[in-house]
């Protein structure tokens, strides 16, 4: 495994090893022990599944309470999958980092608790999106903001994404 660094601390993709063959690819996922090396500590209480049509987003969510810190990969497809920084004191408090995630490149991103997360499904096929999250689902502490927010000033790959009802009437950040 490799890191891939951002400029927001704690925040970073991991590249897994690969091994292909005329046969297909194997690749180990998740492995506790390696994670913790890497510093991810969190217990995992739930996988997470979408797919997505192309030209689809999704985001941006949080949950409050429990918390939730995502390992997000994809096994299908491919999709642009950002995180913005919303822990209370952080240096980068509003910033933003993305990376490109595929079934193909086999990264994963690590995104803590205190994030928003939000993707964009690229290419002309679906995505199939698989998560491990630190903390249950809450639907009475979920949280979102617009993904377009003016304020976050992120450049999504597409200026008029498919964004279903309920993330296009999600208020802004502030």
């Amino acid at each position: 495994m490799k890191i891939i660094k951002t400029h927001i601390d704690g925040l970073f993709g991991i590249e897994l090893k690969v091994f292909r063959d005329e046969r297909g690819l194997f690749t180990e996922r998740y492995h506790s022990e390696k994670f913790k090396e890497l510093g991810i500590t969190e217990n995992f209480v739930q996988d997470n599944y979408s797919r997505s049509s192309p030209g689809v987003l999704r985001g941006l969510h949080m949950q409050l309470d429990p918390p939730q810190g995502k390992l997000v990969g994809v096994t299908r497809g491919k999709i642009w999958d950002l995180a913005v920084d919303l822990r209370p004191g952080s240096k980068t408090y509003g910033q933003h980092s993305a990376l490109e995630l595929s079934d193909e490149n086999a990264i994963l991103f690590w995104i803590p608790a205190g994030f928003a997360h939000g993707f964009y499904v690229l290419g002309n096929e679906p995505a199939d999106v698989m998560y491990k999250v630190t903390g249950h689902y809450n639907p009475k502490t979920e949280k979102g903001f617009r993904w377009n927010d003016p304020k976050l000033n992120i450049r999504w790959p597409d200026a008029n994404p498919q964004v279903s009802a309920r993330d296009a009437a999600l208020p802004y950040l502030e």
